[in-house]
């Protein structure tokens, strides 16, 4: 589109419109494709791929657009104490509170461990071999040199921040581009350095503190759900836009029927940060199992140990349909999500931000 800045031309993408990536399942190589097609940039969330699946679906990509696309890839979480007993305490709990005695026996056969460093290495090595044009990361911040040898392998590397302080470690440590996750923002938050909860930003005051904070392109992140949203962002001095939950029930999104279905339908649940399904920070619709676990005050193990935790309750709810069980993750602007094609999505966006410019013009 006309007003394109140099950075995104330099990337070959026309639109300021980046597709969070959704790991899990909503961000399927045909809804990379579509946003990347339709001239966005649709990104491949591949957090929870093991090395050959990430290398097949980043092959499914490229046969299906010759359009630039990102790959997204989970920094691992290195262990800070003994979780054994929460652990323990809380694999009693969930056995206690699910109604089906096979789910019960699955999760007392669960023995969750932190991933090994070698399959995360694995994963880099194909992400590399394949030669993805751009690479961004979440959950961490990797030192100089591991950077630098994913720059010289050609991707275009970006870092997730949520403070202007992680933007300026992301900086220093060699990283390309920036993006500023809000508080606003469904799912995980790319949180990594300590920081108070209760200080938690949002991307209308996050942004230009960040764009003040550092030399490299600023990407906004977070209750963004249409053109107003994107040209407010601009304004405040982001080169593009990060949107997630927008796509969340486009018609090539992963995402399960009933997980759509609680998009939209449930517009008055609101969402909630939480720990309950994963052990990490994320944003959600507020459901039963979500509202249960807060209930009981456990001492949640931390990411990724819960989430293995309640993988079988939420295999079984997919199996059902049960949204009451499922992650929905979603930011606070999920009432505004509207299904329609990713294609039409982007166009319908970049119309609004016209409309939204001539009015300020």
């Amino acid at each position: 589109m006309a007003g394109a800045n140099e950075w995104l031309q330099t990337l070959g993408v026309r639109h300021p419109i980046f597709a969070a990536p959704m790991a899990g399942g909503p961000s399927t190589p045909e809804l990379v494709a579509a946003v990347s097609d339709a001239g966005g940039l649709g990104f491949l969330g591949v957090g929870y791929l093991s090395p050959d699946d990430t290398r097949a679906a980043i092959r499914r990509v490229r046969a299906l657009t010759d359009a630039p696309f990102g790959v997204n890839v989970f920094i691992p979480e290195e262990p800070t104490g003994d979780a054994s007993r929460s652990v323990t305490a809380m694999k009693a709990w969930l056995r206690e509170w699910v109604d089906d005695p096979a789910v019960a026996d699955e999760i007392d056969g669960v023995d969750p461990r932190f991933p090994a460093l070698a399959e995360f290495e694995a994963q880099m090595d194909v992400i590399l071999e394949e030669r993805v044009p751009i690479l961004s990361f979440t959950f961490g911040c990797p030192g100089a040199d591991t950077i630098g040898r994913w720059k010289a392998a050609g991707a275009c590397v970006i870092g997730t921040a949520t403070t202007p302080e992680e933007a300026v470690a992301l900086e220093q440590a060699g990283c390309d581009a920036v993006i500023a996750q809000g508080y606003e923002a469904g799912g995980h938050r790319g949180s990594f350095l300590p920081m108070d909860e209760t200080r938690l930003i949002g991307t209308m005051a996050l942004v230009p503190q960040v764009v003040d904070r550092v030399s490299i392109p600023v990407i906004a992140a977070g209750g963004i759900m249409d053109g107003r949203g994107i040209v407010a962002c601009m304004a405040l001095g982001a080169v593009a836009v990060q949107m997630g939950t927008s796509f969340l029930v486009t018609h090539e999104s992963g995402a399960h029927p009933a997980y759509k279905r609680a998009v939209m339908e449930w517009r008055d649940r609101g969402t909630a940060l939480t720990r309950s399904f994963s052990g990490r920070h994320a944003r959600g619709i507020r459901n039963a199992f979500m509202e249960a676990v807060g209930r009981a005050e456990l001492d949640v193990p931390p990411y990724p140990l819960q989430n293995t935790l309640t993988q079988p309750i939420r295999r079984r709810a997919a199996v059902t349909g049960d949204a009451e069980r499922m992650s929905l993750w979603a930011g606070q602007g999920y009432p505004m999500a509207k299904p329609m094609p990713a294609a039409d999505m982007v166009r319908e966006l970049v119309a609004q931000m016209e409309r939204v410019k001539s009015l300020l013009c």
